[in-house]
């Protein structure tokens, strides 16, 4: 990469030169892994990469090289792939219990004003190529975006969008259930759910699909944003499934969707339920949350000793009508750019470099779930956790006469004090 002092051009990663990028990419590299990796020399990117992506069982994530098939459907359909494993240390007693698991992100097919009917199928057909890369690529677990079927039109505020809405078992299930069976595969596919049984209310729901095409489950989220433009409890609330973990042929996986990363407690209490995996799928723009995405997920896995597959959705979609986000700026017509940058993170502090910043991608990861317990046994953070002090603490705090244990210096409260 390039930068002239003074100017705005930028020498991009396939060598053009671009005024300003404004697709998402990063000085037209499409991730800061890919833009540090071109820009440094190798011995200080091996180093830069250990500090920002960690270790794994004290050694860097190691790269999986996948079949040439899938590698040519990445090629033809134009959509980022990456594969990297996560091992674990040799037991002897247990053997190993390697899983692969994969996310897609994706941006939407057609403009929003496309009849909502297209804008569907060519979704579909959009993540066709992408989930038989998984299923060829042997893909046990494969978790989709926030709201996988529509444009994400909840800052809109307009209630055209509900059409998108579903029945646990509708469109979207019905199409994943072929590739669920094909494949011998788990599907988690995050909806805009519409229960016909309580009034037709709406759900941001994830609805969990097993290797055999039948349904698992569902969980509906837990926290509903009200920041910026996201305004989401015109359409649904706060879900009522607690924190559900669905144990599946190829483990024990939870659904952390979306704002609920920012919930130290709701990652908590998956971990209390026994996951292993958490999936985080979301719908998030660069200038409200991109310094936390690498962060929040990461930490949970650390504290709750799991793996996260965190998914954000890719692109920007443009409304046809204007909208404010109550902030005082001038009205516009779309959320800001989704920025992609799915990633894995690990129990022992690792993680992969993410997918791109503006591209459709699946990335795929083996992981030994046998790193879950041994990180557990290594730190003791469930042994030492004081659980006992949170609960009478949360206990109290839920009480309307609660005070807060604050313990104020007497000299603070004297008008005149002097100091011997």
């Amino acid at each position: 990469m390039e930068r002239r002092e003074g100017e705005e051009t930028v020498v991009a990663e396939n060598g053009s030169t671009q005024e300003n990028p404004k697709d998402g990419s990063i000085c037209g590299f499409d991730s800061l892994h890919r833009l540090l990796q071109a820009s440094l020399s190798p011995q200080l990117f091996q180093e830069v990469s250990r500090m920002l992506l960690g270790l794994n069982c004290g050694k860097e994530v190691e790269p999986i090289t996948l079949q040439q098939p899938v590698k040519a459907l990445s090629s033809k359909h134009n959509f980022d792939l990456q594969a990297f494993s996560f091992s674990a240390d040799r037991e002897s007693l247990r053997g190993p219990r390697i899983v692969r698991v994969g996310l897609i992100q994706n941006s939407v097919a057609l403009p929003t004003t496309a009849p909502f009917l297209n804008q569907r199928e060519g979704i579909f057909q959009k993540l066709i190529p992408m989930i038989d890369a998984a299923g060829s690529s042997g893909v046990n677990i494969l978790c989709l975006q926030e709201a996988w079927t529509m444009p994400f039109a909840f800052c809109t505020r307009e209630k055209k969008w509900c059409e998108f809405a579903e029945q646990i078992d509708g469109e979207s299930t019905s199409f994943l259930q072929q590739f669920a069976q094909k494949y011998n595969m788990v599907i988690i596919s995050p909806i805009l759910e519409r229960d016909l049984n309580h009034g037709e209310t709406l759900w941001n729901t994830a609805v969990i699909i097993g290797n055999h095409g039948n349904i698992i489950g569902k969980h509906r989220k837990n926290h509903i944003p009200r920041v910026g433009d996201f305004n989401e409890s015109t359409y649904y609330m706060e879900g009522n499934t607690s924190h559900p973990v669905f144990e599946t042929a190829y483990g024990k996986i939870a659904i952390n969707i979306c704002y609920g990363r920012h919930h130290p407690l709701n990652w908590l209490a998956f971990g209390l339920n026994g996951a292993e995996i958490v999936f985080n799928p979301s719908a998030t723009v660069g200038e409200l949350s991109e310094p936390m995405w690498p962060i929040e997920a990461r930490n949970a896995a650390i504290a709750n000793s799991y793996f996260v597959g965190s998914i954000n959705r890719v692109g920007t979609e443009v409304f046809p009508h204007p909208f404010t986000s109550g902030d005082g700026k001038p009205q516009h017509s779309n959320f800001g750019h989704f920025y992609g940058s799915s990633h894995f993170s690990a129990p022992d502090a690792s993680c992969t470099p993410s997918l791109s910043r503006c591209k459709d991608g699946l990335l795929i990861s083996d992981m030994d779930l046998n790193l879950c317990r041994q990180l557990k046994d290594k730190w003791g953070f469930r042994m030492t956790a004081r659980y006992e002090v949170y609960s009478d603490l949360l206990a109290r705090y839920m009480k309307q006469d609660f005070e807060p244990q604050v313990i104020s210096d007497p000299l603070l409260h004297k008008s005149a004090q002097v100091l011997p």
